[in-house]
């Protein structure tokens, strides 16, 4: 039986920091009027699933770190322009630098109870950052083509 892991932490962070740069890219490409206004059947504006992502993977991270459960433990990120959507992003992605570099890879196997309500191995709960961050890039991408605009290449990590 093979022990060795299918990816360090090292490799798990800079594939999760890839997203993120993708993602940022994605902010960019959007009009200031049209990040906060815009969206198509009903979805939420791409401004308010981008304040859901600055909300949930530092903060969250943070949580896991110091093994605490306080959903209120960090203050709710709510930028209100575009600038201050990108020095958020900014903001958060050293914050995950910081707290990734102090999570083990010992303790990805751990149960822990995000939120009080995801009751899982910590290595999943960090796929569901990276998850949670395509799937609303994803429409992010749908409202820049409904735009006009391109969005930027996803594989450009």
């Amino acid at each position: 039986m093979n022990t060795k892991n299918f990816m360090s932490g090292e490799q798990l962070l800079a594939h999760w920091q890839g997203h993120r740069k993708v993602t940022r890219r994605t902010i960019e490409a959007f009009p200031e009027q049209e990040l906060y206004q815009f969206s198509i059947g009903g979805m939420r504006p791409f401004s308010e699933m981008v304040i859901e992502l600055l909300n949930i993977g530092g903060q969250a991270l943070k949580m896991i770190v110091e093994n605490s459960t306080d959903k209120n433990g960090g203050e709710e990120i709510q930028p209100t322009t575009k600038l201050e959507i990108l020095a958020a992003w900014d903001e958060q992605t050293d914050v995950i630098n910081s707290y990734f570099v102090s999570l083990s890879e010992e303790r990805f196997q751990e149960t822990f109870n995000l939120y009080g309500e995801y009751n899982f191995p910590i290595y999943q709960n960090i796929l569901y950052f990276i998850d949670n961050e395509i799937h609303h890039r994803a429409q992010g991408f749908v409202y820049l083509r409904a735009l006009g605009i391109a969005p930027p290449f996803f594989w450009e990590l």
